[in-house]
């Protein structure tokens, strides 16, 4: 597992994370949702090495379709980053959220993960020592092929059920509707 990462459930977020979404989403090519009814259907954690950014995935649910939405989280801009915006947190200030693919710590982490099988982080609320229960089990499968795996994932945005072709995958298994179902959310060559 890669660690814990530590959550601040009672804080207020201005704006909401769905709310920072709702005017980046439609921005996306890949995105062919509704940008006013998004539901975040289930989520996972990374956890940061240097316990410095948070490295969140999100499964977001709109017009019929499921939509893998990987953000992370700074204290300070990332200037290389693709800014989807910034919110003030009652806990922690001013954070500024990136499409996660555009942040080498979770393109550095997320690799790793996939590279050794590894799973997602527990997700902790400050002051607790149980983890909260999750609502999706990721893990990376290790190399499938049996080659040497590289340093570059790609994320996959929408889940319509197709597994690409890849050496290695990172695999989310959840339960929409009760009913099981695991999807590719990354690959990697």
């Amino acid at each position: 597992m890669t660690g814990t990462a530590n959550v601040h459930p009672e804080a207020q977020l201005r704006p909401t994370k769905m709310e920072l979404l709702s005017t980046w989403l439609p921005t996306q090519p890949w995105f062919d949702g509704n940008p006013g009814l998004l539901e975040r259907i289930a989520f996972y954690r990374f956890a940061d090495p240097d316990g410095e950014v948070g490295l969140d995935g999100m499964l977001i649910a709109s017009a019929g379709s499921v939509f893998h939405v990987p953000v992370t989280w700074r204290a300070a801009p990332l200037p290389e980053g693709d800014l989807i915006g910034t919110l003030e947190h009652s806990v922690l200030g001013t954070r500024y959220c990136y499409d996660a693919p555009s942040d080498p710590v979770f393109v550095a982490e997320l690799a790793r993960v996939i590279r050794e099988s590894d799973t997602d982080a527990d997700i902790v609320a400050e002051g607790q020592s149980d983890p909260r229960p999750r609502t999706i089990a990721v893990k990376g499968t290790g190399s499938v092929t049996g080659k040497k795996l590289g340093e570059e994932p790609v994320v996959v945005r929408k889940l319509d059920g197709i597994w690409p072709e890849a050496a290695a995958h990172l695999v989310g298994t959840w339960k929409p509707g009760g009913e099981g179902r695991s999807d590719v959310l990354a690959t990697l060559e």
